[in-house]
């Protein structure tokens, strides 16, 4: 069974392992995302300070690592489109699958998980971004019913938001 577990600051080592298993995975499909030293260990050390870093556990085996934060993403008001509404959301970032938990829908599994955390939070508007080269990202946000919403300018980058309505159950 996939659950998400808080990750613990004496466990960065782990999750750096398996952000550096998300790099190669994505320059080895010509992918420029994360190619540039992001995200690098001091971020990955404040996410878990905060309490925003999470592990995808299944059957005790850590399988992935991603924040998830309800505090708001700057980056996201220089958004050139719109997004469906001006509520809070919940915004996903950094998320990353070990190599023997490619191609099992774990992500799909992780934005269900991500939904009823959000719900708990009476949060229903959730966002994220990719580089617009990343197709199998987009891919994966569209299936599970994500909108395209335009470009986001960030400082040294550009990427490409998405949003959805979270369902209230």
């Amino acid at each position: 069974m996939i659950k998400l577990r808080l990750a613990m600051p004496e466990e960065k080592d782990k999750a750096m392992q398996i952000i550096e298993t998300g790099r190669a995975h994505l320059k080895a499909q010509g992918i420029d995302q994360w190619q540039d030293g992001y995200p690098d260990q001091t971020l990955i050390e404040k996410d878990l300070q905060l309490k925003k870093g999470y592990f995808v556990v299944d059957d005790n085996d850590i399988n992935g690592y991603l924040c998830i934060d309800f505090d708001g993403e700057p980056a996201y008001a220089t958004l050139n489109g719109e997004w469906a509404t001006s509520e809070k959301y919940v915004v996903v970032h950094r998320m990353a699958f070990s190599e023997n938990a490619r191609g099992k829908g774990l992500a799909s599994a992780v934005f269900d998980l991500v939904e009823d955390i959000s719900r708990e939070n009476n949060v229903f508007d959730f966002r994220i971004d990719t580089d617009d080269g990343n197709e199998k990202m987009k891919h994966i946000l569209t299936k599970y019913g994500f909108t395209y919403r335009g470009p986001i300018r960030y400082e040294n980058c550009e990427k490409i938001g998405f949003d959805k309505k979270i369902a209230v159950k």
